[in-house]
């Protein structure tokens, strides 16, 4: 079958790494494909096994992606979570997604990393957490649900 040509592919962005992957234009090594989520092996992994999982249609993270994009990713990723613990033998993952460049995102298209995790796999996750102050999160809990958009 042929590929369509770039400007015929729908929400289809010319620079975006991860949309050329999912049009088939750059070649990857693919663990799943529907006709709206794409989940393939990360080039640089952290882990044996890192998967990266992406919608097909191009948002830049949640910050910005439709409902109903959220909710194809959310509806694999139970199972790919399954199936990657299964086919690397690990006991835990971490489901980890970077919403903008302060949080870490380097390419922006949407996508979750999977990392399969084993005892003794020198990966670490630094979560230095702090005690909420009682009045600061009431201001903020107030803050945060005056600004939600449902």
């Amino acid at each position: 079958m042929m590929q369509k040509p770039p400007s015929e592919r729908p929400n289809y962005h010319l620079d975006c790494l991860f949309c050329k992957m999912a049009a088939g234009d750059i070649p990857c090594h693919k663990v799943y494909e529907d006709a709206d989520v794409m989940a393939f092996l990360d080039i640089g992994p952290i882990v044996r096994g890192h998967t990266l999982v992406v919608p097909k249609h191009h948002s830049t993270n949640y910050l910005d992606c439709p409902p109903a994009v959220a909710a194809q990713l959310a509806a694999v990723l139970p199972q790919l979570c399954r199936g990657i613990v299964a086919a690397t033998g690990a006991t835990a993952c971490h489901v980890l997604t970077n919403n903008g460049p302060a949080a870490m995102q380097s390419v922006m298209h949407l996508h979750h990393h999977i990392l399969p995790r084993f005892e003794g796999d020198g990966f670490t996750l630094p979560w230095p957490a702090r005690k909420l102050d009682a009045d600061d999160g009431a201001q903020l809990a107030a803050a945060i649900r005056n600004a939600f958009k449902p």
